[in-house]
């Protein structure tokens, strides 16, 4: 279920004059409340809440079934210093994400610059509202994982930041 799948059950709902759905959807429960019928040309507000149950990840073991497969096991596992000395800048909420606050304006956040918390590194839009979003760590960004102006999800990795 994406945004714009979200946005159309908003509607649906507030057309339908039900003044409460509770959906859940593989690992997504998404609750809307909505105030019973306004007089007319009053408008309407409507809450709605959308969390993301924690995935579970299982894990099978390998085996090798032959000596090239254990030669490609060991050639494909991380090094590691590769990324574990970097902390992961994780989404805080699902919608798009955007380096800069317009096309026109530089990202707030790119490759080799240096960060503090509270700096603002990108925008998250969902429902139409635009979320500066602060980091919560302090050092140099070593690399931007998601496009601009991509939809995200919640706990996506978006930057990794070398903390030294």
């Amino acid at each position: 279920m994406d945004l714009k799948d979200i946005q159309e059950l908003i509607k649906f709902v507030a057309k339908s004059g039900a003044t409460e759905v509770d959906l859940e959807i593989d690992n997504i429960k998404i609750l809307i409340k909505s105030p019973p019928k306004k007089k007319r040309g009053e408008v309407d507000e409507i809450t709605t809440i959308i969390q993301q149950a924690p995935a579970q990840v299982v894990a099978a073991p390998l085996v090798a079934a032959s000596p090239d497969a254990a030669s490609v096991a060991k050639t494909a596992a991380p090094s590691p210093d590769d990324e574990s000395n970097y902390i992961t800048v994780k989404a805080s909420m699902i919608g798009t994400f955007y380096r800069s606050a317009s096309p026109e304006n530089p990202p707030f956040a790119g490759v080799g610059d240096t960060i503090k918390e509270g700096d603002t590194i990108c925008i998250i839009e969902a429902m139409k509202l635009f979320n500066e979003i602060e980091s919560e760590v302090s050092g140099s960004i070593v690399k931007v994982l998601v496009d601009d102006a991509t939809p995200i999800e919640f706990d996506q990795p978006l930057f990794l930041v070398d903390p030294s």
